[in-house]
């Protein structure tokens, strides 16, 4: 059966053969520009499909190994890597359509032993490489989670029920006729006309947690604060209508919602952000339990629109969080799919329940 995916999906072979064929990654500026002279040469990249273990090493040639027996299985030279890395990137920027099988190279994989997308996966992580570390001296193993360009947007933090923030509805009455009336508004957008319609009659809206607990425990973990600093971001999202992560971090300064001391300049919000946002990067999802171990080790590769490859990495912790914060949004998934934007009452009070998604843009 030929192998089958979108941009996104086909991005991760990309990113696998173009490592083997530049034997470096460089390493990105907050504006996602290769910094000069700055990168990570590839010693290794593993692969583990269908429980076969395999290393990709580069020496001179591409040797492929069994991990399991340390057999040589394949040694292949780079400019082979080259050619297919290539061809599939033209492909990639040629293609059309949600799905898509590049049988020109599926012979190639197929040698190599790739009889899939994606690697298996035990972590957040879409690849595993071996690098020299200049700063250290040594060579350790890194995993990556991988976003593409090529395609449509990734989704950094993805939505469910586990992402609804529910806030109270206060300083008005409303019988179910008007709660029917409300919830039946569709002019787009939706949500946004809902809240302007409640707030035109007095009403205020109060954060008061999350539909998941795990999620909300999550959150305290990385900040105590969290919860209800981007319960106020996920608001001011669907109220104005602003979907930059950036910039609803400037209004929430500005306003101050907790109170913090601000005299002397320190950016509790933005600091409290950025933790959260890398966080979710390196592995924290809504519905499993954080413990602040990160999976994805190394960081995030982007495959930009040219086909380069760049990495953030937690050792420039900075840039990487500069980036994340400049370059995310707050976007709305599917109400019904997800059961909200709608006004309930619950034991005589009424609420109203707003998602969270967070997606690159």
């Amino acid at each position: 059966m030929p192998l089958s995916g979108n941009k996104g999906e086909w991005s991760e072979v990309y990113v696998f053969l173009k490592l083997l064929a530049d034997g470096k990654l460089n390493i990105a500026d907050a504006n996602l520009n290769a910094i000069q002279n700055f990168y990570y040469p590839i010693l290794e990249v593993l692969r583990i499909e269908n429980d076969e273990n395999r290393k990709f090493k580069i020496d001179g040639t591409i040797r492929i190994i069994d991990d399991q027996t340390n057999r040589e299985l394949l040694n292949l030279q780079i400019a082979e890597f080259v050619t297919q890395s290539e061809l599939l990137l033209a492909n990639l920027k040629a293609a059309t359509g949600r799905s898509f099988s590049f049988p020109v190279i599926e012979d190639f994989l197929d040698r190599i032993g790739i009889h899939s997308l994606a690697a298996t996966k035990t972590d957040k992580s879409d690849i595993k490489v071996i690098v020299h570390d200049f700063n250290t001296g040594l060579n350790p193993l890194l995993g990556f989670s991988i976003k593409s360009m090529l395609g449509e947007h990734s989704t950094l933090l993805n939505p469910g029920t586990t992402t609804n923030f529910i806030y109270e509805v206060t300083n008005i009455e409303l019988d179910a006729s008007d709660i029917s009336i409300i919830n039946q508004i569709q002019d787009k957008p939706k949500i946004k006309r809902r809240i302007e319609y409640l707030i035109s009659r007095g009403a205020a809206l109060k954060y008061c947690g999350i539909q998941s607990e795990n999620f909300e425990l999550n959150l305290r973990l990385v900040d105590s604060d969290l919860p209800e600093i981007i319960g106020n971001l996920v608001l001011n999202k669907y109220s104005l209508g602003i979907s930059r992560t950036r910039i609803l971090v400037e209004k929430i300064t500005r306003e101050n919602p907790k109170d913090f001391n601000q005299i002397y300049g320190h950016p509790f919000y933005e600091y409290k952000i950025k933790n959260f946002l890398t966080d979710a990067a390196l592995g924290m999802t809504p519905a499993t339990l954080w413990k602040g171990v990160y999976d994805a080790t190394g960081g995030i590769i982007i495959v930009k629109k040219t086909g380069d490859l760049v990495c953030y990495h937690i050792y420039n912790r900075t840039d990487f969080q500069n980036y994340l914060l400049n370059n995310t949004k707050l976007e709305q998934a599917d109400t019904d799919r997800y059961g909200f934007g709608r006004l309930y009452e619950e034991n005589g009070r009424l609420f109203l329940k707003l998602n969270l998604q967070v997606r690159f843009c």
